[in-house]
């Protein structure tokens, strides 16, 4: 055997070794996921369900990418303390606060209250008072900021959203305004500011077209420091053109690492 043909021997040898130091380093990684999220959506959720199709998604790329695992519930039902100690983020994505038995009730403020996961809520999360025949929860009023729903904005509006704190993680790479398109800007009996942090709120004299729904200081991101959960409320999160949005998308992508604390 040539000097050359060890060489070349010796070279492929070391290649396929590479190769296969790689290849078992990504099957270890798809075998162990940095963390474990749940995803709880409505199923048939009406105006919603587009902007949950597309926010799906982009989640399920996002984790493919980022290496984290997903599961999804479409109702309260499994919702109990063992289920919830599976996850490091439970991600409220348009599931309203109510439709939520007594033990779903008890196990997730346990996991926000004790601090044993972090919590993503969207857009109709905050949607609190008494709806579809049953009480508002209470408990998850005080953890939106004490605050209950009254108004939206039905026709849909464009507007300017300004970042209040720029330092915050969930706001890096945020600019300092960036335009949403199309939302409903809900209302509420009182602005969430007095018993939450706000991390970025709506300039209501941007709205277009015009409306006299407004609330004056209007919250729209915020976090809520009184609990021992990394939490955030992202109020935006209605049109499936939001994914077209690097903006919202780079919001999105730091609450989730925020919030899973990793």
């Amino acid at each position: 055997m040539s000097k050359k043909t060890l060489k070349l021997l010796c070279i492929f040898s070391a290649t396929m070794v590479l190769i296969f130091i790689g290849v078992n380093k990504i099957s270890a990684q798809e075998k162990n996921p940095r963390f474990k999220v749940v995803v709880m959506e409505e199923a048939n959720g009406g105006i919603h369900q587009p902007y949950v199709d597309t926010a799906n998604i982009w989640l399920k790329q996002l984790a493919a990418d980022s290496n984290f695992a997903m599961d999804f519930i479409y109702d309260a039902q499994k919702i109990t303390d063992d289920f919830l100690a599976n996850y490091q983020l439970f991600i409220q994505l348009n599931y309203p606060p109510y439709r939520w038995s007594d033990t779903a009730k008890a196990a997730f403020e346990k996991y926000i209250t004790e601090g044993r996961g972090g919590w993503i809520g969207f857009h109709h999360a905050s949607l609190l008072g008494e709806f579809d025949g049953y009480a508002m929860w209470p408990w998850f009023s005080k953890f939106m900021g004490d605050i209950i729903w009254e108004n939206y904005i039905a026709g849909f509006a464009k507007a300017t959203v300004n970042v209040e704190d720029k330092n915050h993680p969930c706001m890096k790479n945020i600019p300092a305004s960036f335009i949403v398109q199309k939302d409903e800007f809900y209302t509420y009996n009182q602005s969430p500011r007095a018993n939450v942090h706000v991390l970025a709120s709506v300039d209501e004299s941007t709205y277009s077209p015009a409306t006299d729904i407004k609330m004056g200081d209007h919250p729209v991101v915020w976090t809520n420091e009184h609990f021992k959960a990394r939490n955030i409320y992202i109020f935006i999160g209605h049109h499936p053109n939001l994914f077209e949005n690097e903006v919202y998308k780079t919001l999105f992508k730091n609450a989730v690492f925020w919030a899973a604390a990793k």
